[in-house]
């Protein structure tokens, strides 16, 4: 890099910063439906040269798997579209019906400024299908999960995701998913900010 002149060095700078423009594009699109995981996640062939696309999969979920095998949906933001803050608001996830997968399913939590797990008191950083029957069910059989910084009551505490103090993103995976979710016929829940004013 210092052989570059400063005129080819601030070509790469705009180039980066370009890049992490179209990104955010498309963290965007993610965000509203309109793109999804199996659109940048694959092979080289199925992706056909859309480096940009193979840079959104290496920076969302680097390694993720081809849709067939794999389905990631991404929790960035809530219902109203905000970004999801642990250190300010608390959320659920409410499951009406399990996620169709033929393998298994998970949510998983990560630190939005590291991409890292999560550290917690109960060394819990997913919650998924195998968890089935410890989970509390509602009258109507939903699945809700509860999705903050500290504990819920003690009866709700097998349906705990522990998150940071701060800003989260959660990937809900569909191992080998079923038909209803390659096609779209199927869409992943939304993650809803709990009002606590009334508590």
């Amino acid at each position: 890099m210092n052989d570059l002149s400063p005129e080819m060095l601030a070509a790469f700078e705009g180039g980066i910063a370009d890049a992490w423009q179209a990104f955010e594009a498309i963290n965007a699109q993610v965000d509203a439906g309109e793109l999804k995981t199996g659109d940048f996640f694959g092979t080289r062939d199925f992706l056909n040269n859309n480096y940009l696309y193979r840079f959104a999969g290496a920076k969302i979920g680097i390694y993720g798997n081809s849709k067939e095998e794999a389905l990631y949906f991404m929790y960035n933001v809530d219902a109203n579209e905000q970004i999801l803050d642990a250190s300010t608001s608390q959320y659920t996830l409410t499951l009406t019906e399990l996620p169709p997968a033929k393998a298994f399913w998970s949510v998983t939590m990560y630190d939005a400024k590291t991409q890292l797990l999560v550290d917690n008191p109960i060394n819990r950083y997913l919650l998924n299908s195998p968890m089935l029957d410890s989970f509390v069910r509602g009258a109507d059989g939903s699945i809700t999960f509860y999705i903050q910084k500290e504990a819920p009551n003690e009866g709700l505490q097998p349906n705990w995701l522990p998150t940071p103090d701060g800003a989260f993103y959660m990937a809900l995976r569909l191992y080998v998913p079923e038909r209803s979710a390659l096609d779209g016929e199927w869409t992943s829940p939304q993650v809803r900010r709990v009002d606590t004013s009334a508590r």
